[in-house]
Protein backbone atom coordinates (compact mmCIF):
# COMPACT_ATOMS: atom_id res chain seq x y z
CA UNK A 1 0.00 0.00 0.00
CA UNK A 2 1.45 3.72 -0.81
CA UNK A 3 1.35 6.16 1.45
CA UNK A 4 0.38 9.75 -0.20
CA UNK A 5 3.79 12.09 0.08
CA UNK A 6 3.92 14.14 3.16
CA UNK A 7 3.11 17.92 2.29
CA UNK A 8 5.92 20.55 2.50
CA UNK A 9 3.98 22.25 4.95
CA UNK A 10 2.97 19.71 7.49
CA UNK A 11 4.47 21.30 10.34
CA UNK A 12 1.66 23.54 9.70
CA UNK A 13 -1.03 21.04 9.98
CA UNK A 14 -3.97 21.05 12.64
CA UNK A 15 -3.40 18.01 14.79
CA UNK A 16 -6.02 15.93 13.16
CA UNK A 17 -4.01 16.08 9.85
CA UNK A 18 -1.14 15.63 11.44
CA UNK A 19 -1.81 12.72 13.63
CA UNK A 20 -2.87 10.56 9.96
CA UNK A 21 0.57 10.93 8.98
CA UNK A 22 3.09 8.04 9.56
CA UNK A 23 6.16 8.62 11.73
CA UNK A 24 8.82 7.39 9.03
CA UNK A 25 7.61 9.64 6.19
CA UNK A 26 8.75 12.96 8.35
CA UNK A 27 11.23 14.69 7.25
CA UNK A 28 12.91 14.44 10.14
CA UNK A 29 17.00 14.70 11.15
CA UNK A 30 19.20 14.55 14.57
CA UNK A 31 20.96 16.47 12.99
CA UNK A 32 18.74 19.97 13.20
CA UNK A 33 16.77 20.00 16.58
CA UNK A 34 19.10 17.26 18.47
CA UNK A 35 22.60 18.27 17.47
CA UNK A 36 23.68 20.55 20.57
CA UNK A 37 22.90 17.95 22.78
CA UNK A 38 24.07 14.79 20.96
CA UNK A 39 26.94 16.87 20.60
CA UNK A 40 27.43 17.68 24.38
CA UNK A 41 27.25 14.02 25.63
CA UNK A 42 30.12 12.96 22.91
CA UNK A 43 32.16 16.35 24.56
CA UNK A 44 31.29 15.20 28.03
CA UNK A 45 32.27 11.60 26.90
CA UNK A 46 35.47 12.66 25.40
CA UNK A 47 36.28 15.00 28.38
CA UNK A 48 35.93 11.31 30.76
CA UNK A 49 38.44 10.10 27.96
CA UNK A 50 35.86 7.43 27.22
CA UNK A 51 36.31 6.21 23.32
CA UNK A 52 33.19 4.75 23.15
CA UNK A 53 31.36 5.81 20.26
CA UNK A 54 27.27 6.11 20.84
CA UNK A 55 25.40 7.09 18.18
CA UNK A 56 21.99 8.37 18.00
CA UNK A 57 18.86 6.96 16.51
CA UNK A 58 15.12 8.50 16.40
CA UNK A 59 12.66 6.16 17.81
CA UNK A 60 9.30 5.94 19.58
CA UNK A 61 11.08 6.36 22.97
CA UNK A 62 14.04 6.82 24.72
CA UNK A 63 15.63 3.62 25.00
CA UNK A 64 19.12 1.54 24.76
CA UNK A 65 19.04 -1.60 22.92
CA UNK A 66 20.71 -4.45 24.81
CA UNK A 67 24.15 -5.17 23.97
CA UNK A 68 23.98 -1.61 21.64
CA UNK A 69 26.42 1.50 21.46
CA UNK A 70 22.96 3.24 20.53
CA UNK A 71 20.83 5.80 22.35
CA UNK A 72 16.92 6.22 20.78
CA UNK A 73 15.28 9.65 21.14
CA UNK A 74 11.92 9.86 20.86
CA UNK A 75 10.68 11.44 17.25
CA UNK A 76 9.06 14.29 19.19
CA UNK A 77 12.19 15.86 19.84
CA UNK A 78 13.23 16.00 16.73
CA UNK A 79 10.80 18.52 15.37
CA UNK A 80 8.77 21.79 17.95
CA UNK A 81 5.60 20.83 16.29
CA UNK A 82 5.73 17.02 17.54
CA UNK A 83 6.40 18.27 20.59
CA UNK A 84 3.94 20.48 21.01
CA UNK A 85 1.66 17.44 19.83
CA UNK A 86 3.02 15.37 22.19
CA UNK A 87 2.09 17.88 24.81
CA UNK A 88 -1.62 17.80 23.34
CA UNK A 89 -1.54 14.16 23.10
CA UNK A 90 -0.01 13.16 26.96
CA UNK A 91 -0.11 16.52 28.88
CA UNK A 92 3.89 16.58 28.80
CA UNK A 93 7.01 16.16 26.89
CA UNK A 94 9.70 14.24 28.05
CA UNK A 95 12.90 15.27 28.09
CA UNK A 96 11.25 18.74 26.19
CA UNK A 97 13.59 20.78 28.08
CA UNK A 98 17.23 21.23 27.26
CA UNK A 99 18.67 19.75 30.65
CA UNK A 100 16.35 17.13 31.49
CA UNK A 101 16.67 15.92 27.74
CA UNK A 102 20.55 16.01 28.84
CA UNK A 103 19.83 14.28 32.13
CA UNK A 104 18.04 11.36 30.52
CA UNK A 105 20.44 11.06 27.69
CA UNK A 106 23.59 10.64 30.29
CA UNK A 107 21.30 7.79 31.69
CA UNK A 108 21.03 6.45 28.21
CA UNK A 109 24.66 6.62 28.02
CA UNK A 110 25.13 4.74 31.11
CA UNK A 111 23.82 1.77 29.12
CA UNK A 112 25.62 2.59 26.12
CA UNK A 113 29.03 2.45 28.10
CA UNK A 114 27.92 -0.79 30.18
CA UNK A 115 27.50 -2.39 26.60
CA UNK A 116 30.22 -0.76 24.98
CA UNK A 117 32.48 -2.62 27.73
CA UNK A 118 30.14 -5.24 28.71
CA UNK A 119 30.69 -4.36 32.37
CA UNK A 120 27.98 -6.31 33.48
CA UNK A 121 29.91 -9.38 33.18
CA UNK A 122 32.42 -7.76 35.84
CA UNK A 123 32.24 -9.39 39.26
CA UNK A 124 32.69 -6.35 41.13
CA UNK A 125 29.78 -4.54 38.73
CA UNK A 126 27.17 -7.32 39.90
CA UNK A 127 28.57 -7.27 43.37
CA UNK A 128 28.48 -3.17 43.63
CA UNK A 129 25.35 -2.84 41.89
CA UNK A 130 23.47 -6.47 41.85
CA UNK A 131 22.68 -9.02 38.80
CA UNK A 132 21.79 -7.65 35.46
CA UNK A 133 19.91 -11.29 35.18
CA UNK A 134 17.24 -10.05 37.84
CA UNK A 135 13.95 -9.28 36.11
CA UNK A 136 12.45 -6.00 35.62
CA UNK A 137 9.58 -5.07 37.94
CA UNK A 138 6.12 -3.84 36.45
CA UNK A 139 6.27 -1.54 39.10
CA UNK A 140 8.68 -0.81 42.31
CA UNK A 141 8.16 0.76 45.59
CA UNK A 142 11.19 3.00 46.27
CA UNK A 143 12.29 4.27 49.42
CA UNK A 144 12.50 7.86 49.15
CA UNK A 145 14.52 8.69 51.78
CA UNK A 146 17.38 5.68 51.30
CA UNK A 147 20.88 7.00 50.56
CA UNK A 148 22.03 3.96 49.28
CA UNK A 149 20.94 5.00 45.75
CA UNK A 150 21.77 8.34 43.52
CA UNK A 151 18.81 10.94 42.76
CA UNK A 152 18.97 11.65 38.84
CA UNK A 153 16.15 11.38 37.36
CA UNK A 154 12.77 11.51 39.12
CA UNK A 155 10.39 8.46 40.83
CA UNK A 156 13.69 7.44 42.54
CA UNK A 157 14.55 5.87 39.21
CA UNK A 158 17.91 4.22 40.58
CA UNK A 159 16.37 1.75 42.81
CA UNK A 160 13.83 -0.09 39.98
CA UNK A 161 16.49 -2.27 38.94
CA UNK A 162 20.39 -2.93 39.08
CA UNK A 163 20.96 -1.98 35.75
CA UNK A 164 19.29 1.52 36.53
CA UNK A 165 21.43 1.77 39.45
CA UNK A 166 24.45 1.50 37.26
CA UNK A 167 23.30 4.14 34.26
CA UNK A 168 21.51 6.61 37.21
CA UNK A 169 25.14 6.61 39.40
CA UNK A 170 27.11 6.90 35.86
CA UNK A 171 25.09 9.55 34.89
CA UNK A 172 25.84 11.63 37.93
CA UNK A 173 29.30 10.78 37.59
CA UNK A 174 29.07 12.32 34.13
CA UNK A 175 27.48 15.49 34.74
CA UNK A 176 29.92 18.24 34.19
CA UNK A 177 30.41 20.75 37.27
CA UNK A 178 29.01 18.58 39.86
CA UNK A 179 30.55 17.76 43.38
CA UNK A 180 29.53 14.08 43.32
CA UNK A 181 31.39 13.82 46.13
CA UNK A 182 30.39 16.56 48.51
CA UNK A 183 26.54 15.63 47.31
CA UNK A 184 26.57 11.90 48.37
CA UNK A 185 29.08 12.72 51.07
CA UNK A 186 28.09 10.24 54.11
CA UNK A 187 26.01 8.66 51.96
CA UNK A 188 26.37 4.77 50.64
CA UNK A 189 25.68 5.71 46.98
CA UNK A 190 29.01 7.36 47.62
CA UNK A 191 31.20 3.94 47.36
CA UNK A 192 28.61 3.25 44.06
CA UNK A 193 30.15 6.40 42.44
CA UNK A 194 33.65 5.68 43.58
CA UNK A 195 33.70 2.43 42.04
CA UNK A 196 32.17 4.39 38.54
CA UNK A 197 34.97 6.85 38.80
CA UNK A 198 37.69 3.92 39.44
CA UNK A 199 36.01 1.74 36.09
CA UNK A 200 35.96 4.91 34.11
CA UNK A 201 39.53 5.74 35.17
CA UNK A 202 40.66 2.27 34.06
CA UNK A 203 39.06 2.77 30.53
CA UNK A 204 40.36 6.14 30.03
CA UNK A 205 41.66 6.31 26.72
CA UNK A 206 41.18 2.57 25.96
CA UNK A 207 38.82 1.67 22.63
CA UNK A 208 35.51 -0.71 23.47
CA UNK A 209 35.28 -4.11 23.19
CA UNK A 210 34.84 -4.94 19.45
CA UNK A 211 30.89 -5.35 18.66
CA UNK A 212 28.92 -5.53 15.85
CA UNK A 213 28.78 -2.43 13.35
CA UNK A 214 25.94 0.03 13.86
CA UNK A 215 23.45 0.22 11.35
CA UNK A 216 21.05 2.75 11.60
CA UNK A 217 18.19 0.34 10.14
CA UNK A 218 18.47 -2.00 12.55
CA UNK A 219 16.81 0.25 14.76
CA UNK A 220 13.99 1.41 12.70
CA UNK A 221 10.77 0.99 14.22
CA UNK A 222 8.47 4.22 12.77
CA UNK A 223 6.33 2.63 10.07
CA UNK A 224 3.32 3.71 11.83
CA UNK A 225 0.73 6.69 11.87
CA UNK A 226 0.76 9.08 14.92
CA UNK A 227 -2.66 8.26 15.86
CA UNK A 228 -1.83 5.00 15.88
CA UNK A 229 1.05 5.38 18.04
CA UNK A 230 -1.11 7.96 20.21
CA UNK A 231 -3.35 5.25 20.63
CA UNK A 232 -1.41 2.63 22.01
CA UNK A 233 0.09 4.92 24.11
CA UNK A 234 -2.15 6.45 25.96
CA UNK A 235 -3.51 2.59 26.93
CA UNK A 236 0.35 1.76 28.39
CA UNK A 237 0.18 4.25 30.61
CA UNK A 238 -3.74 4.71 31.29
CA UNK A 239 -3.21 4.27 34.87
CA UNK A 240 -1.59 7.11 34.89
CA UNK A 241 -2.67 9.26 32.35
CA UNK A 242 -4.91 11.99 33.38
CA UNK A 243 -8.37 11.12 31.80
CA UNK A 244 -8.90 7.89 33.96
CA UNK A 245 -9.63 10.19 36.46
CA UNK A 246 -12.04 12.16 34.53
CA UNK A 247 -15.54 10.19 35.25
CA UNK A 248 -13.90 10.31 39.13
CA UNK A 249 -13.80 13.92 38.97
CA UNK A 250 -16.89 14.64 37.68
CA UNK A 251 -18.82 12.80 40.59
CA UNK A 252 -16.94 14.91 43.02
CA UNK A 253 -17.60 17.68 41.69
CA UNK A 254 -20.04 19.98 38.93
CA UNK A 255 -19.35 20.92 35.33
CA UNK A 256 -19.76 24.21 34.66
CA UNK A 257 -17.96 27.86 34.18
CA UNK A 258 -18.93 31.15 35.39
CA UNK A 259 -21.36 29.95 37.85
CA UNK A 260 -22.00 32.27 40.32
CA UNK A 261 -21.58 30.99 43.98
CA UNK A 262 -19.53 28.45 42.82
CA UNK A 263 -15.72 28.21 43.50
CA UNK A 264 -13.29 26.52 40.89
CA UNK A 265 -12.36 22.91 42.07
CA UNK A 266 -8.69 23.32 41.11
CA UNK A 267 -9.14 26.33 42.99
CA UNK A 268 -11.00 24.56 45.97
CA UNK A 269 -8.14 21.66 45.90
CA UNK A 270 -5.25 24.38 45.72
CA UNK A 271 -5.72 25.81 49.11
CA UNK A 272 -6.40 22.59 50.76
CA UNK A 273 -3.85 21.14 49.21
CA UNK A 274 -1.43 21.10 52.46
CA UNK A 275 -3.84 19.52 54.46
CA UNK A 276 -4.80 16.97 52.36
CA UNK A 277 -1.71 16.53 51.45
CA UNK A 278 -0.77 15.59 55.28
CA UNK A 279 -3.98 14.17 56.21
CA UNK A 280 -3.15 11.06 53.62
CA UNK A 281 0.06 11.03 54.05
CA UNK A 282 -0.26 10.58 57.67
CA UNK A 283 -3.11 7.70 57.39
CA UNK A 284 -1.71 5.79 54.41
CA UNK A 285 1.79 6.06 55.03
CA UNK A 286 2.65 7.34 51.62
CA UNK A 287 5.21 9.74 51.02
CA UNK A 288 4.02 13.38 50.46
CA UNK A 289 6.11 13.46 47.41
CA UNK A 290 3.65 10.80 45.38
CA UNK A 291 0.13 12.17 47.13
CA UNK A 292 1.78 15.76 46.48
CA UNK A 293 2.08 14.51 42.21
CA UNK A 294 -1.46 12.87 42.81
CA UNK A 295 -2.79 15.92 43.53
CA UNK A 296 -0.93 17.88 41.06
CA UNK A 297 -2.64 15.95 38.02
CA UNK A 298 -6.38 16.17 39.76
CA UNK A 299 -5.84 19.79 39.98
CA UNK A 300 -4.75 19.74 36.15
CA UNK A 301 -8.02 17.76 35.34
CA UNK A 302 -10.20 19.75 37.21
CA UNK A 303 -8.85 23.08 35.95
CA UNK A 304 -9.26 21.50 32.10
CA UNK A 305 -13.10 20.07 32.77
CA UNK A 306 -13.94 23.43 34.76
CA UNK A 307 -15.33 21.82 37.38
CA UNK A 308 -16.76 23.61 40.28
CA UNK A 309 -17.86 23.18 43.72
CA UNK A 310 -20.94 24.78 45.98
CA UNK A 311 -19.29 27.35 48.64
CA UNK A 312 -18.79 26.42 52.05
CA UNK A 313 -20.31 22.60 51.57
CA UNK A 314 -19.17 20.12 54.32
CA UNK A 315 -18.97 17.50 52.67
CA UNK A 316 -16.58 18.34 49.80
CA UNK A 317 -13.23 17.70 52.37
CA UNK A 318 -14.59 14.38 53.34
CA UNK A 319 -15.60 13.04 49.84
CA UNK A 320 -12.02 14.57 48.23
CA UNK A 321 -9.53 13.31 51.33
CA UNK A 322 -11.44 9.06 50.93
CA UNK A 323 -11.08 9.63 46.86
CA UNK A 324 -7.44 10.65 47.10
CA UNK A 325 -7.01 8.20 50.11
CA UNK A 326 -8.52 5.54 47.69
CA UNK A 327 -6.36 5.85 44.53
CA UNK A 328 -3.22 6.37 47.34
CA UNK A 329 -3.82 2.77 49.11
CA UNK A 330 -4.76 1.21 45.66
CA UNK A 331 -0.78 2.81 44.80
CA UNK A 332 0.40 1.08 47.77
CA UNK A 333 -0.94 -2.50 46.69
CA UNK A 334 -0.60 -2.29 42.79
CA UNK A 335 2.03 0.45 42.46
CA UNK A 336 -0.93 2.17 40.04
CA UNK A 337 -3.30 4.68 41.17
CA UNK A 338 -5.74 2.67 38.66
CA UNK A 339 -8.70 1.86 41.03
CA UNK A 340 -10.39 -2.09 40.69
CA UNK A 341 -13.88 -1.12 38.28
Amino acid sequence: MRHPPVPADWASLPDEDLLNLRMCDLPLRIEDTLAERTNQLRQELDAAGIRARVHFYLAEEWFTPDGATAIAIPFYLAHPRLAKLEEAQMLEVEGGEYESCMRILRHEAGHAIDNAFKLRLRRQRRTVFGSYKKPYPESYSPRPYSKSFVLHLDSWYAQSHPDEDFAETFAVWLTPGLDWRARYKGWRALEKLEYVDELMRSFAGKPPLPMPEYQVADYDCLNVKLKNYYAKKRKEYEHSFPDFYDKDLRQLFDAGEGVEGRVLASVYLRRHRRELENAVSQWTNENKYRVNQLLTRLIDRCDRLHLHIKTYDPKQNIQVAAYITTLVTNHLFTGKFKRTK
